[in-house]
């Protein structure tokens, strides 16, 4: 039989915050780390960015086009308009009252670049377009008081004149709104979830408040670190990175949480004394966790592999909170546990002595049932799997600016008008930036392409030309980018003019494109790296296999429900480009987590009765706090929804769905039937294997099964 005992230097690490005068160091060490860390964490919100053009890889040409504008006199500038509107058709009047406007916003809105422009009449005649530009490079608060004064100004309109603010700098606007309390609204949320979830698993009144307590220190040291990066390090943080530190902190300090308590429960059943439990449980269980945060901040830092910076940036955001959710549970977590000792089980206090066989579980008997039929099983697990897969085919991606918000704001609304007047293109204009000796070719190229309505050129300086063009479709749509293609290859054919094609619509290609890009260089990184963990922490190669080919069919199929639940249920137009790569990031990265916890248990409990009955005990020691995890994180990325957001919504619905299906289907069926049907063969090649321990028959299941969290 192997020999289990503590060697490594980590697992004698990891029995410190067990000591009896030990743990009252670890809780003094985290109270200062509070103190310290609070009030820098508070100003995470300050460094937060949301606009897409700080997304940009840096070799794309709309980037290098943002780079060429700033040498220009007016330099780069943020586009707002001001519409107005009167059904009957605009008077002589309206156009004294919106000029009126312009001027009181002239007076009164900070950070414009240069006047508003003079009133534009639409075609039709029922509508006036005013021009402001605002300075660019502006904060998101900058932009969001510009765009307030503005809409003041509008409130001075005539009777009848219905009068709206729009362009990329009101919609900025608005979204900053979006995520405005995201910090708070997401925690309470979520900390809400998981003291429910927290009480119905542990039936304790005092018990849930422990780990709440280390999840809160370790979202709190987080938060000062990932601002720190953004404040000094250059760390792009965006809204979205921001709410999903939230969930991802609560969510994985929740599931370690689960892990240590229910094996530290276990072994005060075999110890009298809690501060010896406590060093077993650690000893035991801290590789695991160990592996399975490695594994999530390995799989996270491979999104340094994109290119989109906001992909880029959520791997320090996401590592940083895993690596401060790790050592926050693995040290002030067990120093709690000691130090209240078993007080904190009441009711169902555990006691020296009254431990039970774990077959006699729920799910005991239900490794028993899988067991007799272990081929069966995988068998059809699959087919569901693969049924499910097949919903990608629903997957689509191109959600524009008008569909991003699940109710339309005052933007959306302004813009969706300002569609119904003039080309609309013409807040947000596409710009050519080229040799000043060819702005006639490059005005000419842009006139003649399919898609540009008006050009013209808007500026020269330093040898160079800025060429406008107006679209004719929605800056963000298929259609614009289609445009926008179509001018690059134009003006690109231009002997002598190096020209560059940038904008709004540009910007939004640019990102669709490297989203694309990420996806096929990132997925791979990530399951290379996955794998190496789990050949590392298992020392086998068809287990490890095994486990991957499910992570890799588990997110198939979440995406594929997914997709048919944001079409079919909630009726969303579509879904962001980067959604699927983020999704694989995260069920991957913590689905993982899910085979860790298990198959770590079952490789121990193999060791001592071989593979058969190993399973048996390591699914059923392991099942409830798989299924107790994988409920809280997925409730917790569900406060996703609670965002107005359709891209926060969808990324809450696909991975609490892929949770939940990695949780009750993949891990607690599909890969114990597995396992069952190959036998020690899964060990392949380890010394297990090699050993040839003969598999045991598996025990009857008592009558009544007993939950594992009662005595």
């Amino acid at each position: 039989m192997g020999d289990t005992r503590p060697t490594s230097l980590l697992r004698r690490l990891a029995t410190l915050p067990a000591g009896r005068r030990a743990k009252w160091a670890v809780l003094v060490f985290w109270l200062l780390v509070a103190g310290v860390a609070g009030p820098v964490g508070g100003k995470l919100t300050s460094v937060v960015k949301n606009d897409q053009a700080s997304y940009l890889p840096s070799d794309a040409e709309s980037t290098r086009v943002i780079d060429l504008v700033k040498t220009f006199p007016s330099g780069q500038t943020f586009p707002a308009v001001v519409l107005a509107e009167r059904s009957a058709g605009v008077t002589a009047a309206d156009r004294a009252a919106l000029v009126a406007i312009a001027q009181q916003i002239d007076a009164t809105a900070p950070h414009l670049a240069a006047n508003a422009s003079a009133p534009i009449a639409a075609p039709d005649g029922r509508a006036l377009l005013v021009s402001v530009p605002l300075h660019g490079g502006l904060d998101g608060d900058q932009v969001k008081d510009s765009v307030t004064a503005m809409r003041r100004a509008t409130t001075a309109a005539p009777p009848g004149l219905a009068v709206s603010v729009g362009g990329i700098a009101a919609l900025t606007a608005d979204e900053i709104d979006a995520f405005k309390g995201i910090d708070s609204t997401l925690l309470y949320a979520t900390l809400a979830i998981v003291v429910v979830i927290l009480l119905v698993t542990y039936r304790s009144p005092v018990l849930w408040v422990v780990p709440l307590i280390a999840a809160a220190m370790s979202y709190t040291l987080s938060q000062a670190l990932v601002y720190e990066l953004a404040a000094h390090a250059g760390l792009v943080v965006s809204g979205e990175s921001q709410g999903i530190l939230t969930v991802l902190v609560f969510g994985a300090g929740t599931d370690y949480a689960l892990l240590l308590i229910a094996r530290y429960r276990e072994e005060l059943t075999r110890h009298d004394d809690r501060h010896d439990a406590m060093r077993t449980a650690l000893r035991r269980v801290s590789p695991a966790v160990l592996a399975s945060a490695s594994t999530v901040v390995l799989g996270l830092l491979c999104l340094f592999a994109a290119t989109l910076a906001s992909d880029r940036g959520l791997a320090p955001v996401g590592a940083a909170g895993i690596v401060c959710t790790f050592a926050a549970l693995m040290t002030l977590l067990p120093a709690l546990l000691a130090i209240f000792g078993r007080f904190l089980f009441w009711p169902f206090v555990p006691h020296a002595g009254r431990g039970h066989d774990p077959l006699r579980s729920a799910w005991g008997r239900a490794g028993v049932r899988i067991a007799g039929r272990a081929r069966l099983t995988w068998v059809v697990s699959t087919a569901l799997l693969v049924a499910l897969a097949l919903g990608v085919l629903d997957f689509h991606g191109g959600l524009t600016n008008d569909q991003a918000f699940r109710q339309a704001p005052a933007s959306v609304l302004a813009d969706r008008a300002l569609a119904t007047h003039f080309p609309a293109g013409v807040s947000s204009p596409v710009e050519t930036i080229g040799s000043a000796a060819a702005a006639a070719q490059l005005v000419s190229a842009a006139q003649s392409t399919p898609g540009i309505v008006a050009a013209r050129v808007a500026e020269q300086a330093n040898g160079l030309v800025r060429v406008e063009a107006t679209l004719s479709a929605v800056n963000d749509s298929q259609a614009a980018w289609d445009t926008v293609d179509a001018l690059r290859a134009r003006v690109h054919a231009i002997p002598g003019a190096n020209a560059l094609v940038g904008g709004e619509s540009a910007i939004t290609l640019d990102v669709e494109k490297a989203a694309v890009r990420d996806r096929l260089i990132v997925m791979p990184l990530i399951l290379a790296v996955v794998l190496a963990v789990l050949v590392l922490l298992l020392r086998a190669v068809v287990a490890p296999l095994l486990l991957i080919a499910s992570v890799a069919l588990s997110f198939l199929a979440a995406l594929g429900g997914a997709s048919l639940i944001f079409d079919h249920l909630l009726g969303f137009a579509g879904a962001d480009q980067t959604l699927p790569l983020l999704g694989f990031v995260f069920l991957v990265a913590l689905g993982v987590d899910y085979n860790i916890f298990l198959m770590s248990r079952v490789r121990e409990e193999t060791l001592r009765l071989g593979t058969r009955r190993g399973v048996l005990v390591g699914l059923a020691t392991t099942g409830g706090v798989i299924t107790s995890a994988g409920v809280v994180l997925a409730a917790t990325f569900s406060a996703l929804g609670l965002l107005p957001l359709v891209f926060l919504t969808e990324i809450g619905v696909l991975v609490a769905f892929g949770v939940l299906l990695d949780t009750l289907l993949v891990r607690s069926v599909l890969v114990p039937a597995l396992v069952l049907d190959l036998d020690a063969r899964v060990w392949w090649p380890s010394r297990l294997w090699r050993r040839g321990i003969p598999p045991q028959p598996p025990v009857a299941p008592a009558a009544e099964p007993e939950p594992l969290l009662r005595d």
